[in-house]
């Protein structure tokens, strides 16, 4: 994908100093030119797989034994688990850019910003029962479909009505990122969330509105509460990460 190759011509150097594949979340921790750094993806994986004889991870317990380059090149891989732990070593090298002072997540902006408009959301999100009342439409598509949500190749015919586009940053893992966002209208507002969600200008120039992901804080802990399957909230509820979000126009007022 073009969008990766750009992210990747922007990372600053270092190495990798440890990987942990946890129950919900990926993390790599990396001592880079800017510091010690912690990147996190979201935990998928194929379901398809014959464990057997397709390992999820190829070389796991031996990834620290690849270079970085070669880690970061496992975004290209079929193995979706390969794919999330290069780009949370991606997350991991992204320059730092400067963000908000105040916490804000993706609902507190979506509830903002969306009200009364059209919202077409990539991917099943907790948030969107509280959504349903104040928006005009909001269809959901889903890889795998649960109640009302629309199958994924629905997209063409759902994206270009939607005036708001909230586009899950796992798109970037399974290589569908590009696509949904050639659908959208000009005027369609596209907001990237969660925690795999790379916060860089890169995400800007390539049809993103707004990034709503995380920073974190503390990357020794977090690694640490990743290996015995945290989750984002309570990463954030020990103070290890805190929610970020910055729109495309704050950003070039700031830079």
């Amino acid at each position: 994908m073009r969008v990766i190759k750009e992210l990747i011509n922007v990372l600053v150097p270092g190495q990798i100093i440890s990987i942990q594949v946890g129950m919900s979340r990926t993390a790599v921790l990396a001592e880079t030119a800017e510091g010690l750094r912690c990147g996190l993806a979201a935990s998928l994986a194929n379901l398809e797989f014959d464990t057997r004889y397709s390992p999820r991870v190829a070389r796991a317990g031996h990834l620290l034994e690849m270079s970085r380059d070669e880690i970061i090149n496992l975004i290209e891989s079929p193995s979706q688990t390969e794919a999330s732990i290069a780009l949370a070593a991606i997350n991991a090298f992204l320059p730092k850019i400067k963000l908000p002072k105040s916490d804000l997540n993706a609902t507190e902006y979506i509830r903002e910003h969306a009200e009364g408009k059209n919202i077409a959301l990539i991917g099943h999100f907790p948030f969107i029962e509280e959504m349903k009342p104040i928006v005009k439409n909001l269809w959901v598509l889903e890889l795998n479909p649960q109640g009302d949500d629309l199958p994924a190749d629905a997209a063409p015919q759902i994206i270009p009505q939607a005036d708001f586009l909230a586009i899950t940053a796992t798109t970037l893992i399974n290589q569908t990122f590009e696509n949904l966002i050639a659908l959208c209208r000009q005027e369609t507002t596209v907001i990237m969330l969660g925690p795999t969600t790379p916060l860089s200008p890169v995400l800007f120039a390539n049809g993103v509105n707004i990034l709503s992901g995380s920073e974190v804080l503390n990357p020794k802990a977090t690694m640490l509460s990743v290996a015995q399957g945290a989750s984002m909230h309570q990463l954030k509820k020990d103070g290890h990460i805190r929610y970020v979000t910055i729109a495309k126009d704050d950003f070039k007022i700031h830079s």
